[in-house]
């Protein structure tokens, strides 16, 4: 996918230094979000919606909560978890796709533990968003897709 979007950006004129600087932005921002997200997931749980826009959506195996109020509530209800982060990919999200918003696609895989229960693989793909004011940029979460991946047993 880089080598065709960097294909893309020489073929309309721009240089692979700009947009290799884009990436490593884009990526470097993508390792700081996933280490506050996880250590906020498992030890602040109660933080955790000060990471998500106010009209975030999570999908959370297949089940839909969207905005700060349900969000709260289902990560409240939520056993305490122990994530190990074993992959982490991102990409900067082309502006024409995002009516040119600065957003950065993270995608995680790995283990989790939810207290008293047994261990599971998980994905996790979230689309982040740049919150700049004249001081800082904070990105925050636009849409969080979170998914066990553990393969059903077959004895």
């Amino acid at each position: 996918m880089l080598e065709r979007t960097l294909r893309w950006e020489l073929a309309r004129g721009g240089h692979v230094g700009d947009f290799k600087t884009y990436v490593d932005q884009a990526c470097k921002a993508a390792e700081e979000f996933v280490n506050i997200y996880y250590e906020t997931m498992d030890k602040r749980r109660r933080a955790l919606t000060r990471l998500y826009l106010d009209k975030a959506t999570l999908i959370w195996n297949g089940n839909v909560v969207s905005g700060l109020e349900a969000l709260t509530n289902f990560f409240e209800v939520l056993p305490s978890s122990e994530f190990q982060v074993n992959m982490l990919d991102c990409q900067p999200v082309h502006e024409q796709a995002t009516q040119a918003q600065t957003t950065v696609l993270v995608v995680t895989s790995g283990t989790v533990k939810f207290d008293g229960n047994r261990q599971h693989f998980f994905n996790q793909n979230f689309l982040l968003t740049a919150q700049t004011t004249p001081n800082n940029t904070v990105w925050k979460i636009a849409s969080d897709c979170f998914r066990f991946q553990d393969w059903a047993s077959t004895s």
